[in-house]
């Protein structure tokens, strides 16, 4: 590829029909720092919302250069020939993806900016962080594109950042003097707005960290104290006295207790069966387990069989079938409670659910001895 960082001057015609004649390099060079920014932002560990890319299209590039007469002496001037964007949930991560940049890339300092310093505090505004690098050729995405010298931008932005500037860009306001007096103040009101929900977002995020952090203690400690949620329920599945019942139930048909199953809807399925029958605390389900940790291998051990359908295509039981269990008999002696509704909840078969409950029913009056409820 032509060294288009070489001195000689351009004129905006050549440097469009340059530009197109070299497009696909140019789309090369996008998949491969998308590709690239999406492996440093997963080495890290970071939850973002996500990466993309995008090469300019001739049509803008002429008008930019339309626009701008003088400013471009060659194509390699147009930083923004090729751009990634990576838009982060939270505010606080777009710093974090920015030390990767600077550790990853070797920058253009000079084209680059933290547009969220920028603005005097009266200053409207809502933006994020514009890096200019160059191709780091060391790394495997980048082998072999030729492409060195060839610069690109690379946009950081929270969910929030990007919304305020997708909206303020559809509005046609580029800075503060484009927007008219009279709806200045509603700007600035909403940037406010925005950097608060940003902080807040963040604050319910490390609230969110702290509470699963905190879960065994307090599981331990006040247990009664502890509600059924999600979280509470994903923490039990994988201790005493929830998965000692599990393993029960899955030696008593001699199959494998499916650890680590990978559905992530399960905690939330089981929640919410939880919350259907009544079952609100971790200290009063362990009590419930407890008090019936004999009828639910009973039960289990004569129900699933007949239900194989149900279960069997997975290779095993699922984690927290001793729940499912619990919860069936529960139906079966409260009038007030479906076994229907329970196996609804747990989306398990393409049989009816009043088949599977009336098979629910029979095994209960087989193993307990008494008729069930409904």
């Amino acid at each position: 590829m032509t060294d288009l960082s070489a001195p000689q001057r351009s004129t905006p015609e050549r440097m469009v029909s340059d530009y197109q004649t070299w497009r696909a390099q140019y789309e090369a060079l996008r998949d491969a720092a998308v590709a690239q920014m999406g492996r440093l932002v997963r080495g890290a560990g970071l939850n973002i919302h996500h990466v993309t890319g995008r090469v300019k299209q001739p049509l803008s590039l002429a008008d930019k250069l339309r626009r701008k007469p003088g400013r471009y002496a060659r194509l390699g001037d147009v930083t923004d020939l090729v751009a990634v964007r990576v838009i982060t949930y939270f505010e606080s991560d777009v710093q974090v993806v920015a030390g990767l940049v600077e550790a990853g890339y070797v920058v253009d300092w000079d084209h680059s900016v933290d547009k969220s310093k920028m603005h005097d505090p009266d200053r409207f505004g809502y933006l994020g962080v514009h890096y200019v690098v160059y191709p780091p050729a060391r790394e495997p995405e980048f082998a072999g594109l030729g492409m060195e010298k060839m610069r690109f931008e690379i946009q950081i932005r929270s969910i929030l950042q990007h919304a305020w500037a997708e909206i303020e860009h559809d509005l046609g306001y580029k800075n503060r003097d484009a927007v008219p007096r009279e709806v200045r103040r509603r700007f600035y009101r909403l940037a406010g707005l925005l950097e608060m929900a940003d902080e807040e977002f963040m604050a319910l995020a490390r609230m969110n960290r702290d509470y699963a952090a905190n879960l065994p203690v307090r599981v331990a400690e006040e247990p009664e104290g502890v509600f059924v949620d999600v979280q509470s329920v994903t923490y039990l599945l994988d201790v005493a006295p929830v998965r000692l019942l599990d393993e029960a139930v899955a030696d008593a048909l001699n199959v494998t207790l499916l650890v680590g199953w990978p559905d992530p809807e399960r905690p939330q399925r089981l929640t919410s069966l939880l919350h259907y029958i009544g079952v609100r605390s971790v200290g009063q389900l362990q009590k419930e387990l407890a008090r019936h940790e004999t009828d639910i291998l009973r039960f289990a051990a004569a129900l699933m069989p007949r239900l194989r359908e149900a279960w069997t295509p997975a290779g095993g039981a699922r984690p927290g079938t001793s729940l499912v269990h619990y919860a069936l008999l529960r139906a079966c002696t409260n009038p007030g409670l479906d076994p229907a509704y329970i196996v609804s909840l747990l989306d398990l078969t393409s049989e009816s659910g009043l088949q599977m409950a009336g098979t629910v029913r029979e095994v209960y009056e087989s193993v307990i001895g008494r008729p069930a409820s409904g």
